[in-house]
């Protein structure tokens, strides 16, 4: 009996030792992958502010073709989620080395949050790409055929050559669809069919968009190169967003298992001895 209980006894021994060493190791474990983790999201952080910053930018240039005043907003959130990435970072550093149930607790706040702002852009950017790409067509459709001529103060005659001169294109398709704009477009006045001279290439400014000099012009549309541009900065940040929800997981299952180890330190249980 006194064997059987000595057998007992030492197996419990070393259950309880195996379990504290694997306890030690999946903590020592989680602090590392934490401390690799908050690294991980300062980088992801400046990746996903430029992919927000290019949405704001695009809109700011090309307004005017962008009937949806909201189409900046998937990027507005991007930075909001860029920023709020730092201190997660920070955070997730400091836990990892020692961390208090108070910046645990702040740490799954603050991925609480990105979730949300990261979710809403990445849905609104899928949403825009979408959306947008068969609104530019229209838009640009009426543009060019309204158009009335380079030096003209009509805001949407300026968009058409600020978009030729930026994204180095010339008409919808391609040139020739100046040649099809209605019966009172503007270049009919002239002696010989042209296009606007924001079609010229930059070395041949001044060329006057005399077709007779091809070489001398952008020959592609401009629309394939809006809706290419529109779909890769959207796509860009729906992409950021998604690594960052998985980086998200990873950050607060780790979180959880350090706080699953580790005790409540910081509480005291209040004995009714206390208050007498």
């Amino acid at each position: 009996m006194r064997r059987f209980r000595a057998v007992v006894v030492t197996m419990m021994m070393l259950s309880s030792s195996l379990w504290c060493y694997e306890d030690s190791w999946v903590r020592s474990f989680a602090r590392s992958l934490l401390r690799f983790l908050g690294f991980v999201s300062w980088g992801i952080a400046a990746v996903l502010a430029f992919g927000g910053v290019s949405v704001i930018l695009m809109y700011k240039n090309y307004r005017y073709l962008f009937q949806d005043s909201f189409l900046s907003l998937p990027g507005w959130l991007a930075v909001a989620a860029a920023l709020i990435l730092l201190p997660t970072g920070v955070l997730a550093v400091s836990i990892s080395a020692k961390g208090s149930r108070y910046q645990q607790g702040a740490l799954m706040y603050l991925l609480l949050v990105l979730l949300c702002l990261q979710m809403s852009s990445a849905v609104l950017a899928e949403f825009y790409s979408i959306r947008m790409a068969s609104e530019l067509k229209s838009t640009v459709d009426y543009l060019v055929y309204r158009y009335n001529g380079t030096h003209s103060q009509d805001p949407g005659s300026r968009a058409v050559d600020t978009v030729q001169r930026k994204l180095q294109c010339c008409g919808i398709q391609n040139y020739t669809d100046w040649l099809n704009a209605s019966a009172t477009s503007w270049h009919l006045q002239a002696e010989k069919a042209h296009v606007p001279e924001s079609c010229c290439k930059e070395k041949y400014s001044h060329c006057g968009g005399d077709l007779g000099h091809l070489e001398q012009l952008f020959q592609e549309g401009c629309l394939k190169k809006l809706q290419d541009q529109l779909h890769f900065v959207m796509f860009y940040v729906f992409l950021c967003c998604t690594v960052l929800s998985v980086l998200e997981l990873l950050v607060g299952v780790t979180n959880g298992i350090l706080m699953r180890h580790q005790p409540f330190h910081d509480l005291q249980i209040l004995e009714s001895s206390t208050f007498s």
